[in-house]
């Protein structure tokens, strides 16, 4: 069974990446890694215990992550990020605090303790800032031929980023983590803006989490309805809310759900297009690639995959 690790900055489409993953009997969601990014990390922690609790998945332990960029000494939250994910990060709405306490161990010695265990069996998805898998690279770059997959959700090569014309938010964070990990030799499939704005959800389909009475059903609707809301008011010819952590795990599970370009990526550290994410001209004929890019994508199949996986948890069935 592949087993994977969600990097996490957890608001609303992280959350749903969660469920997606515990809805998936394909895999085993072996820890979560903290991150910063829509919220703090403290503030990120307190909801993947929370959520996974909710889910029935108590068992899933939560990792502390760096707290904030390479290049920096503190975080603090955008203030556009309480618009779009609520000032909880998961649309304002309440559920019970876990019982439980996030992992002694820090997320960097788990990502690389977890490579030297599993190997190829074993997945890294990160939808926030590359912080922590950059760190772990560099205390280790063995483990960057260790690990089997690696899936991020950031970026973005064919259309423009959705904080700059030029900068997609994830990598906006840490612009020197995504080009060490893009420039370091790791195999990386980039799932960026490109594909997940294709993937729009409705509150027809949260209607059916709504309708199912259960406890993480009417969490699931209300907390996506709210990201459906300020999708409204921001991008109202969409007409829905863009999926874009769930469909990192949702490539990681299966591949074919996107096409993809080989290339060598890099980020650009420097202003004035610092954070932009763009092929590396002097690797340009380097017949070895070392990041995909998706560029096209089965957006039925994935809707649909999607929606059973994460309503069959939420009835409490995997």
């Amino acid at each position: 069974m592949q087993k994977i690790i969600l990097d996490l900055d957890t608001g609303i489409d992280d959350t749903l990446a969660i469920a997606y993953a515990l809805g998936s009997p394909e895999v085993e969601l072996i820890g979560i890694t903290a991150t910063y990014g829509n919220v703090t990390l403290e503030q990120g922690m307190r909801n993947d215990l929370a959520i996974t609790d909710l889910f029935g998945h108590s068992q899933v332990p939560v990792y502390p992550g760096l707290s904030h960029a390479s290049t920096k000494d503190s975080f603090t939250v955008l203030s556009g990020s309480a618009f779009i994910h609520g000032k909880n990060g998961i649309g304002d709405v309440e559920i019970p605090d876990s019982a439980r306490s996030a992992e002694s161990e820090n997320a960097v010695d788990f990502i690389i303790d977890a490579a030297h265990r599993y190997g190829e069996e074993l997945t890294y998805v990160a939808t926030g800032p590359l912080t922590n898998i950059a760190a772990a690279i560099a205390k280790e770059p063995d483990i960057k031929n260790e690990i089997g997959k690696i899936v991020i959700m950031g970026g973005a090569l064919t259309v423009s980023g959705n904080v700059a014309p030029w900068r997609e938010a994830n990598i906006s964070q840490d612009p020197e983590a995504a080009n060490a990990l893009f420039t370091s030799g790791a195999q990386v499939t980039m799932v960026g803006l490109d594909v997940t704005l294709q993937t729009l959800l409705t509150t027809e389909e949260t209607q059916q989490w709504r309708d199912l009475h259960t406890a993480a059903g009417d969490f699931l609707s209300d907390m996506t309805d709210y990201y459906i809301r300020a999708y409204a008011k921001t991008s109202p010819k969409f007409g829905g809310c863009g999926l874009h952590d769930p469909l990192a795990v949702g490539v990681a599970i299966d591949p074919t759900l996107v096409k993809t370009l080989p290339i060598n990526l890099k980020v650009d550290t420097e202003d004035p297009t610092r954070g932009r994410t763009i092929g590396d001209k002097d690797k340009l004929n380097d017949p070895h690639k070392t990041t995909q890019v998706a560029i096209g994508i089965d957006v039925n199949r994935f809707l649909s995959e999607f929606m059973s996986r994460i309503s069959a948890l939420a009835k409490g069935k995997r």
